[in-house]
């Protein structure tokens, strides 16, 4: 039985374009099976987290840390008494706006288009959702309900000041009350995604061999998991020592939101989920120890993970993919794919056409960003290995 604070698909917000309701789906379901048959999402495949998609085959991919996201925040979900898809369709999605190299070019198309408002990845996600997406007869986008979209574009808390263009834009035709704080289950979806990429991260790092277990066993919560593991398991082999370690560091992590959440929950005396958007504060959060513990981590991952010096070298590269890619789609617009022309032709500004132009890159995988430069400046694709 869902809590009072969950959210309800009988009482959910709508969608901006009128739909007749399906019969043996939920609005949720089908906000989060639009989100699962979308273009974009099948594109986060070739996206990835730190690595370049190439660099192998076994390091994360956007796809499967969206997948991996979905799955912490379902049992997280579950435990709280939360509506499960609606906490499933916001994971799915949250990731759906990210560039082509992870943050490396997000960074970079952000510098780039500085002079036409910025570029910021979940105002990406809700133009993607909402207009880029274009495979409905009656709707450009993929006509989300209110409550989905307005987990997408506050899962990590209310957006208030220089309000990006992306967003800004469609809120002013379907205000989503950005100044609150989103539904319990978008704040799952957004712990969630701390859990799983302080899991996966350590994970990538070791089979990247840019630190050993012995370096993270000294690291808090972590060492803890390895002792047990050693006193479990004495003769188990390094490979499935590590797995048997983190998945306990995960399971921590889960088990800190679930009871930290329970006691904000009832704390809160919430009866509705507007209750929980007007609070003023999240009620889906770490512990304070265990949050100490993670920015200790953090701090590890940083230094040897995604400052580590191959990472940087790669850095380096991938953002002169971006950088000049960017200056020449901006002065041969005819250069993007012949389906883009009419708008193109309609672009009434430079701003209209470098944001044309940032979708377009926004929207490539790694593997399709190398390719491209390769074939139009001759790169070679293997001195980005």
């Amino acid at each position: 039985m869902r809590a009072e604070f969950a959210s309800d698909p009988d009482t959910a917000r709508g969608r901006l374009v009128p739909e007749e309701e399906s019969t043996f789906r939920s609005c949720y379901q089908r906000d989060r099976d639009r989100i699962i048959h979308a273009s974009a999402f099948r594109r986060l495949k070739h996206k990835t987290q730190v690595f370049v998609e190439h660099e192998g085959d076994y390091f994360r991919t956007r796809l499967t840390h969206s997948i991996e996201v979905a799955q912490v925040a379902r049992t997280i979900a579950g435990a709280l008494r939360l509506n499960g898809e609606l906490t499933e369709a916001v994971a799915l999605a949250h990731d759906l706006g990210h560039t082509p190299f992870g943050h490396t070019g997000e960074d970079a198309l952000h510098k780039l288009m500085a002079p036409y408002g910025g570029f910021d990845h979940n105002a990406q996600a809700i133009k993607i959702v909402t207009t880029l997406e274009r495979h409905y007869a009656e709707f450009d986008g993929l006509n989300l309900t209110w409550d989905t979209l307005e987990g997408i574009a506050k899962h990590n808390g209310p957006v208030t000041g220089d309000v990006p263009h992306a967003l800004a834009d469609y809120n002013a035709r379907h205000d989503l009350e950005l100044h609150t704080h989103a539904s319990a289950e978008a704040q799952v979806a957004a712990l969630s995604d701390d859990i799983a990429y302080n899991n996966h991260d350590l994970h990538d790092g070791l089979r990247a061999g840019l630190f050993t277990e012995e370096e993270i066993a000294e690291l808090p919560m972590v060492g803890a998991a390895y002792a047990e593991v050693d006193r479990l398991y004495p003769d188990t082999d390094s490979y499935r020592r590590r797995h048997e370690a983190l998945r306990r560091v995960f399971g921590v992590m889960v088990g800190d939101v679930i009871e930290t959440s329970s006691k904000l929950l009832k704390e809160a005396e919430a009866k509705s989920p507007d209750a929980i958007r007007h609070l003023g504060r999240p009620v889906i959060r770490f512990s304070d120890p265990v949050w100490q513990d993670l920015r200790e981590i953090r701090k590890f991952l940083f230094t040897r993970m995604y400052r580590a010096p191959s990472v940087m070298e790669n850095r380096e590269k991938v953002t002169k993919v971006v950088e000049d890619l960017f200056p020449l789609f901006l002065s041969q617009p005819n250069l993007l794919p012949r389906h883009w022309a009419a708008a193109i032709e309609a672009a009434e500004d430079e701003t209209t056409l470098a944001r044309m132009v940032s979708d377009y890159i926004a929207g490539m995988t790694d593997r399709f960003a190398l390719q491209e430069h390769a074939r139009i400046f001759g790169s070679d694709l293997r001195s980005f290995r």
